[in-house]
């Protein structure tokens, strides 16, 4: 049986929950066009998250990848295109590190497209009446660094396997403490996700970049 590994973040920032681990775990074990789904957490520390991400795919081997984010402000789904090779924290992770203008893999590429059917996810996830759009930013905080680090993982490893990342906005409590903030409710990003799941699966021909559009 095929695994997709999806990973989401512990809270950060002051917030008491993370959208993205309460829609995530709430995944595991389900299995989707065959396939099994198997979640981790990451935690939201620069030096720590890469090597939590390198030992999950180490050990689960997965067919394909789906790391999942919270982007507070956002109003959709948001399927990031690329992932960029800076660390540069506007608040500080939480071990108190707040790196600036960092490489997150020294003399690494600029930047690594997704993986994923990132327009077919999107159109696929509208369809289902959920809001979705590709986002052109990952950011630079440990979103992005988790995005890059996969990419570059599945490159250094001659991987064939699918991989990318998905932002997810706030709940509707965490929304609530940030008045004029827009938010989704766990249930649509949960399902939203699935969609993704489902996507990235049956789509069975090759990805190619055209003029930075993955199709």
């Amino acid at each position: 049986m095929k695994t997709v590994l999806m990973t989401a973040f512990e809270p950060f920032g002051g917030e008491d929950v993370n959208p993205s681990w309460e829609a995530v775990r709430a995944l595991e074990g389900k299995q989707i066009v065959g396939a099994i789904i198997v979640t981790r957490q990451l935690p939201v520390v620069f030096s720590e998250v890469l090597n939590v991400l390198n030992q999950a795919l180490d050990e689960i081997k997965p067919d394909a990848i789906i790391s999942v984010g919270q982007a507070g402000g956002r109003s959709d789904i948001t399927v990031e295109r690329i992932g960029i090779n800076v660390d540069d924290a506007r608040i500080p992770d939480n071990a108190g590190k707040q790196p600036v203008d960092e490489a997150i893999v020294q003399d690494g590429p600029a930047a690594y497209f997704s993986r994923l059917p990132i327009k077919a996810i999107v159109a696929a996830v509208r369809e289902a009446g959920i809001p979705a759009s590709v986002s052109q930013t990952a950011g630079t905080f440990t979103c992005n660094r988790v995005m890059y680090g996969l990419l570059h993982w599945l490159q250094t490893q001659g991987s064939s396997a699918r991989g990318g990342f998905i932002h997810i906005p706030y709940l509707p409590e965490q929304a609530a403490q940030h008045p004029g903030a827009p938010s989704m409710s766990s249930a649509n990003v949960i399902q939203a996700l699935e969609i993704a799941v489902r996507v990235t699966l049956e789509i069975k021909e090759d990805l190619k970049v055209v003029g930075g559009a993955t199709h």
